[in-house]
């Protein structure tokens, strides 16, 4: 079982900046296409970003367009998600999720990359806040 361990999460003032980063246990990452989703407190689970398995396809949400950057690393088989401009609608839990489809977020497979049932693994998430 592929095991995601996220971090980076934390406070921060409107319109500050974190970069939440996610990695394999096992360091396997590489061979999965991820993606990040949020879940706030009394509201839905949100697809906001993915990667496709070698980083040349990304999506994002419209929430969160412009604003985050999801990017990856060969070298330390690490996913990143930058996020700039941070509001307080922004504050929730994040999670890291992986499949091991080489279509996920390409467009291609004939399914939405930004939605739960696309994943199969998923770490136990990280707290961001966006508070003055």
């Amino acid at each position: 079982q592929l095991q995601l361990v996220e971090s980076g999460g934390g406070t921060v003032q409107p319109g500050g900046s974190l970069r939440l980063s996610c990695a394999a246990s096992d360091g396997t990452l590489d061979y999965y296409g991820v993606g990040w989703f949020r879940q706030a407190p009394g509201q839905a689970r949100e697809g906001i970003s993915c990667i496709s398995r070698r980083g040349g396809y990304t999506d994002y949400s419209a929430s969160v367009k412009e604003r985050f950057t999801i990017s990856r690393d060969s070298n330390t088989h690490t996913v990143y998600l930058q996020m700039n401009y941070l509001k307080p609608e922004d504050s929730a839990v994040y999670y890291c999720v992986a499949a091991p489809k080489v279509s996920l977020c390409t467009g291609y497979g004939g399914y939405d990359s930004l939605r739960s049932d696309a994943y199969e693994h998923w770490g136990q998430g990280t707290q961001v806040t966006v508070s003055a």
